[in-house]
């Protein structure tokens, strides 16, 4: 049986190998951004994701933690920090699931089939509860807004610095990106 750092470089190379664009975050492999995709013939289609990992020490016998990055109105995925209310990556994790997992199934049935009676989101919940209508046209102004390809290829970091600019540029004059996103913290 592979050891944990052995499965954890595994995963993530199995992910990189599945065409997702991943970006590691300090040289590490135990934080990192992965570009995702909203699934085909859901309200998401056409979004694009910044979704944050980080893999714990005991990964992948403890699940990883996984969290949106850019803006998503959804019932079971927190508006402000992004987290994701998911019973099979927050409970029910096995170390049988990997990474592609993640990507692959558990985020797009997230989408698919989003659960307003466990939601982390209220407002999205008691909208998609009440009035359905309203709700897909909310998702999809959030897709417009927040989930464009060309919005999330900068890097957090750059993102960041944007709008923190004089936060960050004050007396760090030669700081690189990589030294600027370790400050970024979501």
């Amino acid at each position: 049986m592979a050891s944990p750092s052995k499965r954890r470089e595994m995963d993530v190379m199995k992910l990189m190998m599945s065409d997702y664009a991943v970006e590691t975050i300090n040289d590490g492999l135990s934080e990192f951004n992965v570009e995702f995709h909203g699934p085909k013939d859901s309200l998401y289609e056409g979004g694009v994701w910044k979704i944050r990992v980080e893999l714990p020490d005991a990964y992948p016998y403890k699940s990883p933690s996984v969290g949106f990055m850019n803006k998503i109105y959804h019932p079971n995925v927190d508006e402000m920090s992004g987290s994701v209310c998911l019973d099979v990556i927050n409970q029910s994790w096995s170390p049988m699931f990997d990474l592609l997992n993640v990507f692959e199934v558990f985020l797009p049935q997230l989408l698919l089939y989003p659960n307003p009676s466990d939601p982390l989101n209220g407002d999205a919940a008691s909208l998609m509860m009440k009035d359905k209508k309203q709700y897909e046209q909310k998702v999809k102004e959030y897709c417009e807004r927040y989930a464009k390809k060309e919005k999330i290829s900068k890097s957090t970091g750059e993102e960041e610095s944007d709008d923190d600019e004089d936060d960050i540029s004050v007396g760090a004059t030669e700081s690189s990106d990589d030294e600027i996103a370790g400050h970024a913290d979501p």
